[in-house]
Parts: C-alpha cells; structure tokens; sequence
C-alpha cells in the first residue's frame, strides 16, 4: 500500500523545479512539454497553469479521476489525490487554483463511489472512452486555451505500458483524433505521465515510437 504522506515530502524538491521550469517556460512564451513518471509530478505545474491560464481548459486524459482526498483513498496513492489538490479539495502544500468546472476527465472508466460524488459535487465533467469522441471535446472546450495531460493508462492495454491497466480504453488512433480536433494555438502545455519502461509483453521502442506518433498530432 502506498502512502502519500510520505511520497508528498519525498518529492518536494522534484515538485518545486517542475513549478519553477513551468513558470520559466510560460515566462518565455514557450509551450511546456513534460514527460514525467508519474501524475503526481502534476502537483507542481497545475497551479501555475491556474495562475496564468485561469481560462485554460484541463484535459485530463487518464483511466482514473485522480481525484481523491486523505479522507477518501483506499490506496494512500499521490498520483490519485492531484487533481483534487489542484482543484483545492485538499491542501497538497505546492498550490492550488484550477477551476473544477474547467476539468473534463476524458476516457475516465475507473473511478469508485467516493471519487464519483467528489467528481460530480465539483462539477468536473467525465467522458466515458465513448463519449469521447473530438466532435464532444471540441464543443465542451468551445475555443479555449487547453493544458493537456496524458496518463497512458486511458489506453487499451497492449499499446504503452502503464503502471496501471484497465480495460475497454481508448485506442491510440483515438487519442490522436482528439488531439487533431485541437487547434495548436490553443494549447498551453502538454504532460505526459506513466509511461512504465520493461513490459515483457509491450518492446518499449514500438510505445516510444507509437507515443510520438500520437503526439505529433498536436504539433501539426
């Protein structure tokens, strides 16, 4: 069982540079791009992400909500607990700021009753891998500045290895319909997490090579 009140003092300094290199990018009128082995690295860089783009939408592109509380998690997981942080549910010590209204979990499918009603009470919108389609992502960000993060996970399994896999996700061709669906210039930033090196079943140079792949969708 993990245990987020020591992961969260464990990754302080690691948490702190990524706010720092956030801000030196937004500063220098760069788009960030992080590729990070967790979503918990997202407790460094949303609440910069809130302080300069308070319009943004957050496309939260992951199998989970991430939205527990320390009230809440069964599994003490940090990675778990970001977007609540960021979203102000609890107090993870790096800052807080992003909208919850302004959230849209895309492929969200495993997500329990206590993280539901969290989701739903904040006004966080869900789509299903169904419902996510480009058509519905394109009219609920509806020509706002988006911050994206990719955990690998809303993937079928079989594609990139992720530290957690669940099943009926996402296939890669979808992923990067949504990503074409777009514009570059709205987006602000990009991260993306749990890519997990040394699955037997998955060679890691065909997850490389299938991530830039679908990445390269949103530098057109």
């Amino acid at each position: 069982m993990d245990d987020w009140s020591v992961a969260l003092p464990e990754a302080a300094e690691t948490l702190t540079g990524l706010r720092d290199a956030v801000q030196e990018a937004i500063a220098a009128d760069a788009t960030p791009l992080l590729v990070t082995n967790t979503c918990a690295a997202s407790l460094g860089t949303l609440p910069s992400v809130a302080e300069h783009h308070p319009d943004a939408v957050v496309l939260w592109i992951d199998a989970h909500g991430d939205f527990h509380t320390p009230d809440t998690t069964d599994s003490g997981y940090l990675g778990g607990m970001v977007l609540a942080a960021a979203c102000g549910l609890w107090d993870s010590g790096h800052g807080a700021g992003i909208d919850p209204k302004q959230v849209i979990v895309v492929g969200g499918r495993d997500i329990d009753p206590a993280e539901g009603e969290l989701l739903g009470g904040a006004g966080v919108t869900v789509l299903s891998p169904a419902e996510s389609t480009p058509e519905r992502l394109s009219a609920l960000i509806a020509g706002r500045p988006v911050w994206i993060h990719v955990d690998w996970d809303v993937l079928e399994p079989g594609y990139i290895p992720a530290a957690y896999r669940v099943g009926d996700g996402l296939l890669p061709h979808h992923v990067a319909a949504l990503f074409a669906a777009i514009p570059s210039a709205d987006v602000r930033g990009v991260e993306l997490a749990e890519f997990e090196a040394g699955d037997a079943e998955v060679p890691e140079r065909v997850s490389v090579e299938l991530i830039v792949e679908t990445v390269q969708h949103l530098l057109r």
